[in-house]
């Protein structure tokens, strides 16, 4: 089964390549140098001309304070994108499978977020991923879309790697405690998609459809940090002595963040049978592959 992953070097993206080939699937990896999803008619080429079976995309414009100046950029890449994959789907009739998000949601909720709930961004960047799912759904019936949260990972940059930073150079940091959510490991993240992936090689039954996808568990900004650096330093010496908790209102930034985009993930669980990992064992997991690379390099 031959499935193209678009935005292949972005975090989620690098652990898709990897875990497909490891599942011996043929992956034909494409990052924006080669392919520009904003493109209609290059992503239709490729995908006739490639005969390909699955797309899988992971491109996205994620830098969420700079996507509310830079709004052509930030739809064209979240929403445009992933409409001219669908587009070529639909024309080829194959399925999709398309990374969200949970800055979909608005985050006045105090409960779960489940896929039916009505979205309601509060940020550009939200917007512009809130518009791709809209598009995906008018153009293609044979879709998933995964929404995920506080994606981080071995690659690319991240929360968990910024903190890393911060610790080996600060004795203290503040670090906002009252947004709430569920990190997501991207290889966590892969291996969902491939649970998906390998039942549509299979030829199963799949529910087309949206679907929540983190790790087991709802914390802070704040509990996150103060947890990456209590395993960090089972791995090395830091700087960092404290981590201040500090209200939204005290770190300002030019996009509003939804106050909990925490996400109910029960239903891909009971419909695909993926594991779901506790947060902090993901972090443990993440960690030890990250200092073992380091030890590589």
């Amino acid at each position: 089964m031959k499935i193209l992953v678009t935005g292949s070097n972005g975090q989620a993206g690098k652990e898709l390549v990897q875990k497909g080939r490891l599942l011996e699937f043929d992956i034909i990896a494409l990052d924006v140098d080669v392919l520009d999803i904003t493109n209609k008619g290059a992503v239709c080429e490729v995908i006739k001309d490639n005969n390909i079976s699955l797309c899988i995309n992971a491109a996205a414009y994620t830098n969420v304070d700079q996507a509310e100046d830079d709004i052509k950029a930030a739809f064209a890449v979240n929403c445009d994108g992933p409409e001219n994959i669908a587009y070529a789907c639909a024309e080829e009739d194959i399925p999709f499978i398309h990374i969200s998000t949970d800055y979909v949601f608005g985050g006045n909720k105090t409960a779960l977020y489940i896929e039916t709930d009505q979205m309601a961004p509060i940020g550009i960047y939200g917007k512009s991923k809130k518009e791709g799912e809209v598009c995906v759904k008018a153009a293609l019936e044979k879709h998933i879309i995964i929404r995920t949260s506080w994606l981080y990972g071995v690659y690319g940059k991240n929360f968990v790697k910024t903190m890393l930073d911060l610790g080996r150079t600060r004795d203290e940091i503040s670090v906002v405690c009252d947004q709430t959510g569920s990190p997501a490991f991207a290889a966590d993240l892969a291996d969902a998609v491939f649970v998906i992936a390998d039942k549509i090689r299979k030829r199963e039954e799949i529910v087309w459809g949206v679907y929540h996808y983190c790790n087991k568990g709802v914390i802070s900004w704040y509990e996150f940090a103060v947890k990456i650096f209590e395993y960090a330093k089972q791995y090395e010496s830091m700087e960092i002595d404290r981590v201040i908790p500090v209200n939204t209102k005290e770190y300002p930034t030019k996009a509003k963040r939804p106050k909990n985009s925490a996400m109910d993930c029960s239903l891909i669980v009971k419909t695909f049978g993926v594991k779901q990992p506790l947060w902090a064992d993901s972090l443990k997991t993440m960690l030890d592959r990250l200092y073992i690379l380091k030890d590589k390099a």
